[in-house]
């Protein structure tokens, strides 16, 4: 199974409110992921198949080895759903 892991500064508010929006749009896509949420240190060392965040902290991230995707609004489900529907 896949490994969604949403990623803010301190792995709270807007990660969690995020993970819920993409468990609602997988399930509207009728496909299954593992999604969690964490800050951007811990991010660091865990290993998942796409990493979603806002830009500005996703960046962080961006080695050129893992599949990370910014968002520049948070709350932008379509922008979500369109990741997600060419990612799994």
């Amino acid at each position: 199974m896949k490994k969604i892991l949403i990623v803010c500064g301190n792995g709270l508010g807007s990660s969690f409110i995020v993970e819920m929006n993409v468990k609602k749009i997988l399930k509207e896509l009728g496909k299954e992921a593992e999604v969690s949420h964490t800050d951007l240190s811990s991010a660091k060392s865990e290993s998942a198949d796409i990493y979603i965040g806002s830009n500005d902290i996703i960046s962080g991230l961006d080695n050129g080895v893992r599949h990370v995707f910014g968002l520049s609004n948070l709350l932008d489900n379509n922008k979500i759903k369109e990741i997600l529907a060419n990612n799994l």
